[in-house]
């Protein structure tokens, strides 16, 4: 399960510019109304909710917004009726990638990720041909310094599945109920939390070279900045020299 703080570099440099451009926003806009409609506007016992608030103010987004957005998703306010998709598809060289969509059109959503996916040789794909590739996790990532062994095992006596090092980066996975557990011990041993979330993590994964990593990342970027797009996961694994070149970019 290693090699997701690759991706997770390139997609928090591009998440800077989306800030610019204000679509960060809109798009934890729409995670937050979703949890707030799916389990209630409580953050202390809505995990997903307050997952969500806490990448929206990681991003400096205002607290009114927040508060309109939880609103919307518990009726309070219009506007709530959005829809969450799981599309699938191949890309270059055949590689599996799971779009996480949420829209209030439906019929435009998919014309767009078919539109582009033709664009940037890929094809869309029925369900369930790409989705068993991939497996729904809960995911923690930690900065350094810190020493491996007690990360590992702090993580580990609260329930984690599996803890990865990779450049100063500790990533820690765990069954999505055990998400809060490891999460609450983690914090009590005193460490710093990057990222908390929930993810698609691929069962396997393909390793690409430079000039195929970077056909297969223009349309995973293409993907991304569609409006209703919220995430986008593959099952490339990058080698370092094309990871060097794609995250300068």
């Amino acid at each position: 399960m290693s090699g997701h703080s690759k991706w997770s570099t390139i997609k928090h440099k591009k998440a800077a510019t989306d800030a610019k451009r204000g679509k960060i926003f809109t798009r934890h806009a729409k995670e937050i109304t979703l949890a707030a409609r799916e389990g209630g506007g409580d953050l202390t016992v809505n995990v997903r909710l307050r997952l969500a608030v806490e990448k929206a103010k990681a991003v400096n987004m205002p607290k009114d917004n927040i508060d309109r957005s939880i609103k919307r998703g518990t009726g309070e306010l219009e506007g709530g009726a959005l829809e969450e998709v799981i599309y699938e598809g191949y890309g270059p060289h055949g590689i599996g990638i799971l779009i996480e969509v949420v829209t209030d059109n439906r019929n435009r959503a998919i014309a767009e990720l078919r539109h582009t996916f033709n664009k940037l040789g890929g094809n869309m794909a029925e369900a369930g041909a790409v989705a068993w590739q991939f497996a729904r996790r809960g995911y923690i990532s930690l900065d350094g310094p810190f020493d491996e062994d007690e990360v590992f095992l702090v993580a580990a006596d609260a329930g984690a599945d599996d803890v990865t090092f990779e450049d100063g980066l500790a990533e820690v996975y765990t069954e999505i109920e055990m998400l809060q557990e490891v999460r609450d011990s983690l914090e009590e041993a005193g460490y710093g939390l990057k990222e908390v979330n929930v993810i698609f993590v691929p069962n396997g994964t393909v390793e690409l070279g430079k000039s195929e990593a970077v056909q297969v990342m223009k349309l995973v970027e293409t993907l991304e900045d569609l409006d209703d797009v919220q995430n986008v996961y593959t099952t490339i694994e990058i080698t370092d020299e094309a990871f060097a070149e794609l995250a300068a970019v």
